[in-house]
């Protein structure tokens, strides 16, 4: 008999495959994620860098750009007209500020090369009390050095403009220039009509009967209107009086001279709200006798308008990156 296996037995299983190849690849998977995991982070570490990089850039541009521009003022210079421009809106933190023209006023009036100093005018006015600020400061600065002021006006001189104006020794003007506007205004809305129709409640809580005055969505009250007419109407005199020492006997007071009137050059030198025609070339060239001019206003440089831009503090930027500022790993 044959003891062998019948042939159609199936045959002995193979084998189990060993699991080290899977494990290959897992392991492959991983090196590659964590690969691609460092050369993010090298990545944002670079960019991180450059960014910071560029904010000291920056400061470091703002920094030498004011160095300069304020060695190249406090430079000695030769005879020469003195400039500073009152520009656009006379109000804190404007370009035509107290405290930006009054600074420019100083460095102008210091500076022992300047003949006389020309006030280049081209404002619808402002706050009176950015103007008052001027305005005294122009006359104090006259006596104290005993320089003569002129105001040149382009396109506009008006109101708290005007205001600065009447500083100065002499005005001169463009026949089209607009002029005067000697008034004060308060402006406001009203709108609890509107409210009404809409069927808006108006809920008001105030410590003090006057807090809420002038409120646009409160109904008027008539003894707050009167108190605040009569406190623009003091504002206003004082203006008139600021406006007849300036002008003095050269004023020829009508009706209309302090009503918030306007007038083109031509009339204003008639009223006697200004003096002759003439641009700022005529006036040093002519009046003062100092054809250079020297701009002494204050302006802000390429880097301080990209910082502004930015609308970062360039000083803490750069304090930030040289802190933060680090080796790439």
């Amino acid at each position: 008999m044959n003891d062998s296996p019948p042939n159609d037995l199936p045959p002995a299983s193979a084998p189990a495959p060993s699991p080290a190849p899977a494990r290959s690849a897992v392991e492959s998977g991983i090196e590659k994620l964590a690969g691609e995991l460092l050369r993010d982070r090298r990545s944002e570490r670079r960019w991180r860098v450059f960014f910071r990089l560029s904010w000291l850039g920056l400061a470091l541009a703002v920094a030498w750009s004011v160095f300069t521009q304020r060695g190249h003022m406090n430079a000695p210079s030769g005879p020469h007209t003195a400039l500073v421009e009152v520009r656009g809106e006379i109000a804190a933190e404007s370009d035509a500020s107290a405290e930006t023209l009054v600074a420019a006023l100083k460095s102008a009036f210091e500076d022992p090369g300047a003949q006389a100093v020309v006030l280049r005018i081209n404002s619808p006015g402002g706050s009176p009390v950015q103007s008052g600020i001027v305005n005294d400061e122009i006359r104090r600065l006259k006596a104290l050095h005993q320089k003569k002021v002129y105001a040149v006006v382009e396109e506009m001189c008006a109101s708290g403009a005007y205001y600065i104006a009447v500083a100065a020794d002499e005005i001169y003007v463009d026949k089209a220039s607009l002029v005067g506007s000697i008034g004060v205004l308060m402006d406001g809305f009203g709108f609890t009509g509107t409210m009404e129709k809409l069927g808006v409640e108006r809920r008001l809580l105030t410590a003090g009967e006057n807090k809420g005055m002038l409120d646009p969505f409160s109904p008027q009250n008539e003894r707050q209107r009167a108190y605040a007419q009569a406190m623009i109407d003091q504002i206003h005199k004082q203006f008139i009086t600021v406006v007849k020492a300036g002008r003095g006997k050269r004023l020829k007071e009508t009706s209309e001279t302090f009503s918030g009137l306007f007038w083109n050059g031509e009339e204003a030198i008639r009223l006697g709200l200004a003096d002759h025609q003439g641009n700022l070339d005529y006036v040093a060239r002519e009046v003062v006798k100092a054809e250079d001019i020297i701009d002494y206003t204050p302006r802000d440089n390429v880097a301080e308008r990209l910082a502004k831009r930015f609308g970062a503090s360039v000083g803490q930027g750069a304090v930030k990156a040289l802190r933060e500022l680090s080796p790439i790993r």
